[in-house]
């Protein structure tokens, strides 16, 4: 039982739940359910060509290559998205000085086994993304 206030952090710290506001791995999972997230560790984690059943490799990518990979995505909201990855270790930034200078990045073992977790998201997504139109389509027809 937890009897100083330095006991009860250290117990709080060992015991995280989401469910509660103030629990840091909601800021994680907050982080982690971005859209951009998701597309740039399965991007780094090798599955850019979006095929099912293919098995991907870990490789390390420019920025220039993320950026063209990713459509639609900001400059800004890319840089920013890459700094609070490698911030929470799941990527790795590596700068080559060359002129111009190269910068790449790649997954971690942390982030490389969040991958496997995100590559499953994406998958479920382009797999059943006609169902989810059809659903959305009967819904707002009877919204009506």
């Amino acid at each position: 039982m937890a009897t100083t206030k330095a006991d009860k952090k250290a117990q709080a710290k060992t015991e995280y739940n989401a469910f509660l506001a103030v629990c840091p791995s909601r800021q994680l999972l907050d982080r982690i359910s971005d859209k951009w997230v998701v597309l740039i560790l399965c991007a780094l984690g090798g599955d850019a060509s979006g095929r099912p059943g293919t098995s991907p490799a870990p490789k390390a990518m420019r920025y220039s290559e993320l950026a063209r990979l990713l459509a639609g995505v900001s400059q800004k909201m890319l840089t920013q998205t890459l700094r609070a990855l490698e911030r929470d270790g799941l990527l790795t930034r590596t700068v080559t000085p060359t002129v111009p200078v190269t910068v790449t990045y790649e997954l971690t073992d942390l982030g490389l086994s969040l991958h496997h977790l995100t590559r499953g998201l994406r998958q479920w997504a382009q797999t059943h993304m006609d169902e989810v139109l059809t659903s959305r389509e009967k819904h707002d027809a009877g919204a009506s």
